[in-house]
Order: C-alpha cells, then structure tokens, then sequence
C-alpha cells in the first residue's frame, strides 16, 4: 500500500496547508527582518566607525609628535573584553578644532548611501566626505601579520555577542595619512549579517505560531465539521427508515447545503410513503378479484382446467407477496442489532438440509456483524434459496476482515456475462433457465441487493471459471 505524508482528511489537510503557509510567511518575514536589520546596523555602523575616527584623528592632529606617538599606543593597548571603547589611561585628549561646531559639521559632511555593496569602498567614501581632502584613506582587509592599531568599537553589538561570534568576524584596517604625512591606523571589526536578531525575537514569533495554529485550528474545524456531518448523514440514507434531520450550522454555503440535503431527504421520504401506500391499496384491491377468480374456478367442471388456472392464480398471489414484501423492505423499521452470523449460517444451513438440499459452510466470523437481523436472514435465505434452485447445491464461504464477505457459490450453468446486472431487475427472469413452472417471480436477488446496500454493503455477481454462479455479499464493518 503506498504511503503518504499528506493526511487524506479535509481538516487535515486545510489545518496543513494553514500552518505551512504561516510558517512560510514567519521565515520569509524573518528574512526580510534580518535582511533589513542588516543593512541598517551596517550602515549605522559606518556612520558610527566614521564619527568616531573622525573624531579622534581630529583631536590627535594638533599633538605634537611625540604626545601623538603616545596617545596612539594608549589607544592601541589590548583589552578586555576587545572591541569595548575606553577612555585613555588618565590622558586628556583636547577637543577637535573648533570645538563641537566642527565634530558637528563632521557629521552632518556624512553621506548616506542606501546600499552598501562595497564595504570598504563605503567606508573610505565616508571618511573622506568626513575629513576632507587634505587626509588620505585607506581601507583593506587586516593582513595576517596585523599591527598594532587604534580598535574601533562596533556599534549596536552587545559583549556577550562579541565573544560569541569573534571566529565570525572580519576586520579592516583603515589607515588615515594626516597632512604633515603621520599615518595612524584604525581597525574595524564587521561581524557576518552585520547584527544578530534579539533572542526574544524569536519567542514572540513562536508565540504568535502558537496562536495562529490554535485560531486556524478551530476554523479548519469550523468548516470541516458541517462536511462530516454531512457525509454520516448521506451514508445513512437506506441504512435508517427516517434518519434525523441534519443541523444547519457553520457557513452560508455550509447551511445551504445541509438545508439542501434536509430537503432532499424530505422528497425522497415523501415519495416513499407515497408508494407504499400506493402499493398497500393496489394489494387490498387486488385480492378482491383474485378471491372471486379461484371461487370461479373451482366451480369449473374440467378439471384440466381448473389446475392450469389455478396454477396462474397462484403466481399471481405471489407475485403479489413478493412485490409487497420487497417494497416493505425498504422501510421494515428493524433496528440494527450484532448478528452472530455463524450462528445464522448454521441455522440456513440446517434449514435447508432438511428440505433435502447440499449446503456447506466454510470459514469463520469472529466477531459478530451489527445489522437487521431479520433482513440478513432474509438476504442470505434468498441467495442459498437461488443457489438450490438452479445450481443444485450451495457452498457458503465467510471471509472476514475490514469488511465481512459472504461468498454464495452453486453448480449450475451460470448467467451469460450481458445478464449479470439485469438478473437483479424486479420480475425479470432467464427464460432458458428459469421459467415460470420453477416458482420463481424474479424478486429474490433484487430484494438481496436492497438489503445489502441498507447496510452500505453490496451484491454481485461472478461466474467461476470452474463453473457455476458465485453471489459475493460484501457487507463493511464499522470499528
């Protein structure tokens, strides 16, 4: 049997397919949340590194030689943690000249650029928008043999991060030559993604998760559950003689359609009724003139002819009964029941042995099947009846499992293959093989197969390559 990971329900599938597209939004809207935050950590991060080396080459500037040499090593000394800005060692840098107007004038000389697809070249951009043409940049990568430098804080990146994701990052040496031709070397660290999403990101978005499966949970089954109603009802059409009304709730098209389907139900029990009060009377007035009919013909003196029409009148009742009984089926009114249907079987089985006929049965039914009893009883009597009749023996075999199979088999002839399906019509009848002398009125397998489908079986017909006519009677089980 072939596997799938795709549920086969309807409520499945819909709360499936829900959640699948929740969770492909969450991603896709996490990426573009990352993408973003990315790129605006990124560029804040070189506004940030720019403000600041601007800021101190301004103020290392005026120094003299010696007092520069010094307040570098200062601002080159190793930290810890790394990366974390630091006031110098008890050292008073003077301010930039001109005070804040010009650290202020700096910042606003920044030009922000909308897409950073060259980093490095970005960066020297900025800082010699920031520093102006007398100072040169330059920006590469940190060579393996890295000297020392002033360290550079990142911004918008927390300690814990920094010693998290060291073994991620790259870093960038930018070298600025000041007018008298001095060199101080500043180094960038640029972390992979540019900043990490907070934690508790995450936990508000697998929250929302949670709600939103909880909500379409609860609508998937909303509109899943109409439709099962829906379905139990339809399967019990032919199995109840007046099965409930079905509740019109859920949608406007969900209560359409149960108003429908309750309507459906009416007609078809109405018209029902209708026959079956048509077909009472029709009963009643016949037996009239079929009483009058025998009284007239046992008045006759030919004896000759009082058998033969006697004999047509007795059809006649028959056939009479037999209409009656098969349209009374459809609404006996039994109410189901367990049926042990080996004990069913044995007793057909020693019914008909005592009229003279070859039964046999094989196999078992374990359990036993919930069901009209009087009407498998009658199903089954007509099959075996069927088989006596025109194949002069019966072999019964159970199977049971998923589904209780009843197999039906005789020794006759067999039906022609175009016949199969017409030897289940009401009064019809092989001519070649069953006639009326037989007794027979064409009614046995149409009631059969009116019972087995009031259970939700079925009935059919196989001819057997050994010969004979096989009915399978294949009744389902509900678990």
């Amino acid at each position: 049997m072939r596997l799938s990971l795709w549920p086969q329900s309807l409520f499945w599938r819909l709360l499936a397919a829900s959640v699948g597209a929740v969770l492909v939004a969450q991603a896709v809207g996490l990426w573009l949340i990352a993408q973003e935050r990315e790129r605006f950590v990124l560029q804040g991060s070189v506004h940030e590194w720019t403000r600041r080396i601007t800021e101190t080459t301004l103020m290392l500037q005026p120094l003299s030689a010696a007092d520069r040499a010094q307040a570098v090593d200062d601002l080159s000394a190793p930290r810890d943690p790394p990366f974390v800005d630091v006031p110098f060692r008890g050292r008073h840098l003077p301010p930039p000249p001109g005070g804040l107007r010009a650290a202020r004038a700096a910042d606003r000389a920044f030009v922000r650029l909308p897409i950073l697809s060259d980093f490095e070249q970005t960066l020297r951009t900025q800082l010699q928008t920031s520093l102006g043409s007398g100072f040169d940049i330059a920006v590469a990568p940190t060579p393996q043999a890295a000297p020392a430098a002033i360290p550079v804080p990142a911004p918008f990146v927390e300690a814990r991060e920094l010693a998290a994701h060291q073994v991620s990052a790259r870093r960038y040496d930018v070298t600025v030559r000041m007018p008298d031709g001095d060199r101080i070397v500043y180094r960038v660290t640029r972390f992979a993604g540019g900043a990490w999403l907070p934690r508790n990101l995450f936990a508000n978005l697998a929250l929302l998760v949670v709600l939103l499966v909880a909500a379409l949970y609860a609508a998937a089954r909303n509109i899943t559950r109409p439709l099962s109603d829906l379905a139990r009802a339809a399967d019990s059409i032919g199995r109840q003689v007046r099965p409930a009304q079905l509740e019109e709730r859920g949608a406007r098209e969900l209560r359409d359609a149960a108003r429908a389907f309750n309507t459906m139900q009416d007609r078809l029990r109405r018209y029902l009724d209708s026959r079956t009060r048509v077909l009472a009377a029709m009963s009643h007035d016949l037996k009239t003139p079929l009483t009058r009919l025998r009284l007239q013909v046992e008045a006759l003196d030919d004896p000759a002819m009082q058998t033969r029409i006697g004999r047509q009148l007795d059809e006649m009742e028959g056939m009479v009964r037999e209409a009656l009984a098969l349209f009374k089926g459809l609404d006996d009114g039994e109410p189901a029941a367990p049926v042990d249907i080996d004990g069913l079987l044995a007793k057909l089985r020693g019914e008909f042995t005592d009229m003279g006929a070859a039964i046999t049965v094989s196999g078992k039914a374990p359990e036993p099947y919930v069901g009209k009893p009087q009407a498998l009883k009658r199903c089954l009597t007509n099959l075996v009846a069927n088989a006596v009749k025109f194949g002069t023996r019966a072999d019964i075999v159970v199977e049971d499992g998923s589904e209780l199979v009843i197999l039906v088999r005789d020794a006759g002839p067999g039906v022609p293959q175009s016949e199969l399906e017409r030897v289940f019509e009401p009064f019809y009848r092989l001519e070649s093989s069953r006639n009326r002398d037989s007794g027979g009125s064409g009614l046995g397998l149409s009631i059969a197969r009116d019972i087995a489908q009031s259970h939700g079986g079925a009935l059919t017909l196989h001819n057997m390559a050994a010969g004979g006519l096989e009915a399978r009677l294949t009744l389902p089980r509900r678990r």
